[in-house]
């Protein structure tokens, strides 16, 4: 074994080059501090096999990158540099851009329910990122840790880890290509687990079908419309009173015959399972839990209550196998009532009603010893979730050992793919939602939303036999656009694009702009457009790479529809030598007989030879016998043009190439009916506007204030509210909202949500998008009484680092009967700010008399007043970003400050004082909003 060593500075600091040994295959590192830190590391819950992390092979390459270390106050801070102009990608489920060059993540799994492109606390926590260098190599980086971790990458060139000591790091490569890593990745965390063939058709899904008979509606729907679809999913409604393992018997009394009714025209079904059960004997679950002792404990050894949709619950400890086998039994028994998959949400575990959304970090496992054995909560938070689908899997896997589990969880860790996929959490039905999930996860509206449709049952065939590659080789399924390309620094950033093996994806997720009006920048060599005769600006637009073949079936209506004897067809682009090849793999769909050869996977390949191209079999693996099928050949000529033939599937296929001028005649054909489609299509309609009073313009998509070191969303049609408040230099985003409630709302009495806060509003004067002037809105909502609140939302050129916001409660209109003066107003400033650490945030400030305070979450709500007002500012700090937003106002309009802390979130309320109004005396707040580092 190599090593360097390391250098210590005081007792309570040391530095230097972290220690190495070859682990796994060749080309793979395991990096320590020096000393017995490599002994104090815990086992690794990210490896198949925590065994393999921890034992060195023999192997003569040594390292080309070196991390360092410094270990202070019981965190150990790794730095690993790597070539300058190298990109940056991973850090797992985190919203914002593809490549994550400049941004810091924290890997803590939290519930973030509507997250904006600035939240860098998601569902899951993946601390690993890859590297892409300037010269196209590439390498994996993972921190091992099960802990709090920070990912930051914001230095140039430099990925740095922070978490409590001590852990390794794992590094992969560098290697030739990125799927090269991903490989070399899978061998040490596992590959994806094999879907059944009919997870891959349209999932219906929405929060919430009130009833058995909703359910049967949507489904009969779907087929008489003709709209494909396999899977209708059960939120937390179906349950009673939300427990766990039953079914409300009002309105999902016979769960076994609402399947059958399914099943019967080709739906499954999919149920929620939350980890919350509720605390309440004589419910089965629960007392069966009390007998087996299964429960997470707090600190002094009594079971953890928290509340959650039941209300007050206790939580399964998956950490104990004896828990984990608890639950597969619960599954087992729940399987079958005719469920055909399973749902794990809540799982990160969100609790409700505590400032952290989850469950204290003193909390107790009592783990398996294999995974760390007896841990605090903050040791185990990050994998509850990943170890409860673990569970859900295995239960399943006991209900029947012929069907391949389905699982679906929101929480997870490295390795979760081997027993669940995922979604992207909670997210919204909006242009930036949508925009976002194609840089999470990159996977992919009546007559477009079946024309898209249609076309993804065609292209079942090719997913599928792609999750085969990443089931048996860990290639990605799904891959950014400069995998096909890692030399180009300009696909680096590409976020509206995506590779399905040699399938590119263009996908617009624009407001206004289809796919015709995107620049489609692709990778070099040869990339040939084509549809399925069904072009639209709103439809992705699909490019297949020359020298490849793609298998597709018929647009059926659910995937069981389809059978082996159904035509075959082959889309087939050449290379600049004339050549293609490709693959299909097939087997029952479901069950695991292809672990034992029930299969077949067919190699294809094409080759022009004197103007003639040939299509034929190269090769088969697997004991299944070809079907007796037609097979359609479609060769691609350019511009969606294409020439045919017809055959049976394993006998050749020749087709006669056309000469230059007939391919060119075909192209300019096949290009002029593209155009007269996309011409002719309906544009989905990307916002609504509508007639208001004179001078409004009310939108129904978000206003952006974009200037400095700010972008602010505004939604006036809902109470003028602002939904994001991004402040661009930290990465940090103060507010993120819904855009019915919270964000920054403005009432006009003392009382919670009086008028003013769901009110239309409209825009009086926008001046927004001028380079190197004020950008600026001001909304007016009226409230009743001839009252109107009015605000001012600006930041101004010379001073881009503050966001004003200036607003009043005005008499526009109160009758000469009352004097001219209004009812009792109070202008009441609401933020509620997002929490990214909650427990590691404090709110603190000066107040008039020069007395200091600096208010926790425990310190619960707070008014202050008089002389205890703050004293012009307040600051909301997070100790662990080390800055803090301030907030300035004028103490002559302020009569008193309100903090109220909420789930994950801050109230910092400014109060105007309560009184009438009048034409001559409105009601004024004018504060502003500032980020100043903190030390």
């Amino acid at each position: 074994m190599a090593g360097h060593e390391g250098k210590t500075v005081t007792s309570d600091v040391k530095s230097g080059n972290m220690i190495f040994e070859p682990i796994l295959e060749d080309g793979v590192f395991r990096f320590d501090c020096p000393g017995d830190d490599r002994l104090a590391a815990y086992p690794s819950l990210s490896f198949i096999n925590s065994k393999d992390r921890d034992t060195s092979i023999i192997s003569h390459s040594v390292p080309s990158y070196i991390p360092t270390f410094e270990c202070v106050l019981g965190q150990q801070i790794v730095k690993l540099e790597l070539p300058s102009g190298t990109s940056f990608y991973g850090t797992g489920e985190v919203s914002g851009p593809l490549e994550r060059t400049g941004k810091r993540v924290f890997a803590w799994n939290t519930d973030a329910w509507g997250y904006g492109p600035g939240t860098t606390s998601l569902y899951q926590s993946h601390p690993w990122v890859l590297a892409i260098t300037p010269n196209g190599e590439a390498m994996g980086v993972l921190a091992d840790t099960t802990l709090r971790c920070e990912v930051d990458l914001r230095k140039e060139s430099i990925i740095q880890f922070i978490a409590s000591a001590s852990y390794p790091i794992i590094t992969f490569g560098p290697f030739a290509s990125p799927t090269a890593v991903l490989k070399s990745f899978s061998h040490a965390i596992g590959t994806v687990f094999m879907p059944p063939k009919w997870s891959l058709g349209y999932q219906q899904c929405r929060w919430s079908y009130d009833s058995d008979t909703r359910v049967r509606e949507i489904a009969k729907t779907f087929r008489t419309n003709g709209i494909p679809c396999d899977v209708i999913w059960m939120d937390i409604d179906y349950m009673d009173g939300f427990r766990c393992f039953t079914f409300d018997q009002e309105r999902f009394p016979d769960p076994q015959s609402l399947a059958k009714d399914l099943h019967d025209i080709g739906f499954k079904a999919i149920w929620m399972l939350d980890p919350g059960i509720k605390c309440e004997e004589g419910y089965f679950v629960y007392d069966s839990g009390n007998k087996g002792d299964v429960w997470i404990q707090r600190a002094d050894g009594r079971p953890f209550i928290g509340e959650v949709w039941p209300g007050p619950c206790v939580f399964p400890d998956f950490t104990q196998s004896k828990v984990r086998s608890w639950w597969a039994s619960l599954v087992k028994d729940f399987i079958s009532n005719g469920i055909d998959g399973i749902w794990n949400d809540m799982n990160e575990p969100a609790i409700f009603k505590t400032v952290t959304k989850t469950m204290p970090e003193k909390n107790i496992h009592r783990g398996d010893d294999e995974l760390g054995g007896c841990q605090e909560h903050s040791y185990y938070h990050n994998v509850y979730g990943m170890l409860m689908a673990r569970s859900t899997f295995e239960g399943m896997k006991l209900a029947n050992e012929n069907t391949r589990p389905f699982v679906l969880t929101r929480a997870g860790f490295i390795g979760s793919q081997k027993y669940a996929a995922t979604w992207t959490g909670d997210n919204l039905s909006n242009w930036e939602h949508l925009h976002m999930s194609i840089s999470m996860v990159l996977q992919l509206c009546e007559e477009v939303c079946r024309l898209a449709l249609k076309r993804r049952y065609r292209l079942i065939p090719h997913l599928y036999t792609l999750f085969y590659a990443a089931h048996t080789t860990g290639t990605p399924v799904a891959m950014p656009t400069f995998f096909a390309d890692p030399k180009d620094p300009n696909l680096r950033t590409l976020e509206n694009s995506f590779l399905l093996g040699p399938l590119l994806v263009y996908a617009s997720t624009i407001p206004d702009q289809g796919t015709d009006k995107l620049q489609h920048d692709l990778p070099k060599g040869i990339w040939l457009r084509f549809d399925f005769d069904d072009s639209h600006p709103d439809l992705p637009t699909l490019y297949l790479q020359g020298g490849s073949i793609i298998p597709l079936g018929p647009p059926h209506q659910h995937v069981g529809e389809a059978n082996l004897s159904d035509d075959l067809t082959l889309i087939v682009a050449l290379d600049e030598y004339g050549k293609a090849k490709g693959v299909l793999f097939e087997d029952d769909g479901d069950g695991y007989e292809f672990t034992n050869g029930g299969y077949l996977l067919t190699h294809y390949v094409a080759e022009l030879q004197s103007s003639v191209v040939t299509v034929r079999v190269s090769g088969t693996e697997g004991s299944w016998k070809r079907p007796n099928r037609r097979l359609h050949v479609q060769l691609l000529l350019g511009g969606s043009a294409m020439v045919d033939s017809w055959g049976m599937d394993g006998d050749v296929v020749q087709i006669m190439m056309p000469s230059e001028s007939d391919v060119s005649e075909l192209v300019s054909a096949s290009e002029k009916k593209y155009r007269s489609h996309l011409e002719s299509s309906k544009h989905i309609p990307d916002f609504e506007e509508v007639s208001g009073p004179k001078g409004a313009k009310l939108s129904r998509i978000p206003i952006e204030l974009k200037s400095g070191d700010w972008i602010v969303k505004i939604v006036p049609w809902i109470g003028g509210r602002i939904i994001s408040m991004e402040h661009l230099p930290s990465g940090t985003q103060w507010l993120h909202s819904r855009i019915e409630i919270n964000g920054y709302e403005e009432y006009s009495g003392t009382e919670y949500r009086s008028a003013g806060c769901s009110e239309e509003y409209k825009v009086i004067e926008q001046d927004l998008e001028h380079a190197g002037e004020d950008e600026s809105l001001i909304l007016e909502g009226d409230i009743g009484g001839g009252l109107v609140i009015q605000r001012q939302i600006f930041i101004q050129k010379d001073d881009p680092k503050i966001l004003h916001i200036d607003s009043s409660i005005v008499a526009q209109k109160v009758g000469a009967g009352s004097g001219g003066f209004s009812r009792l107003v109070c202008l009441r400033v609401h933020p509620t700010f997002t929490l990214l650490h909650p427990m590691e945030t404090f709110v603190s400030f000066t107040s008039i008399d020069g007395s200091k305070h600096e208010i926790k979450p425990e310190s619960g709500d707070q008014f202050y007043e008089g002389n205890l007002l703050p004293h012009g500012e307040w600051m909301l700090v997070d100790k662990c970003l080390g800055v803090g937003l301030v907030n300035r106002f004028n103490v002559k309009e302020v009569y008193k400050c309100y903090i109220h802390w909420g789930t994950g979130t801050v109230n910092l309320e400014l109060w105007s004082e309560e009184r009438p109004v009048s034409r001559q005396s409105p009601l004024k707040i004018s504060h502003e909003y500032e980020v100043e580092a903190t030390p």
